[in-house]
């Protein structure tokens, strides 16, 4: 019987966990300037697109990249949950990046609010949110 409790806790404990991972995961949303033409990334593309690896979009256009401060809740979420990367080696990526020369790091913003107005306003702009709102000014991206 006492076999039996411990098995069934252990099972109800590792569900949980696989389902707040889950959660974790998806609590985030790539978001675009509305003008990026792309409607869907690939989780490798997006982990290049924000390692600062690929800086145009297929159409030719600029990509300029926003990201939350490293401390921030959501970007540890969407750096592990979507790029499957930690926070730590996105910014050796762009240390890297900066002291060869060949590219630039992020735009670094404050808050969600920020994000939210730079991405709207800049054209090429990826970035992220907790929630896309109906009435933004940006577009969310699928990440498949």
């Amino acid at each position: 019987m006492g076999f039996m409790i411990r098995r069934v806790c252990f099972g109800g404990i590792l569900v949980a966990l696989l389902c707040s991972r889950v959660g974790l995961a998806w609590g985030v949303e790539l978001i675009v300037h509305p003008g990026v033409s792309a409607i869907e990334v690939s989780r490798p593309l997006a982990r290049l697109i924000f390692g600062a690896k690929v800086t145009r979009w297929e159409d030719g256009s600029a990509v300029r990249v926003f990201v939350l401060p490293d401390e921030s809740l959501l970007h540890q979420e969407m750096s592990k949950g979507i790029l499957d990367l930690y926070p730590y080696q996105l910014r050796t990526a762009w240390d890297r990046v900066i002291y060869t020369g060949i590219g630039q790091a992020p735009v670094q913003v404050a808050n969600e609010s920020e994000m939210r107005k730079q991405v709207a306003s800049v054209p090429g702009a990826i970035g992220y949110l907790g929630r896309v709102q109906k009435n933004d000014k940006v577009r969310a991206l699928l990440v498949r």
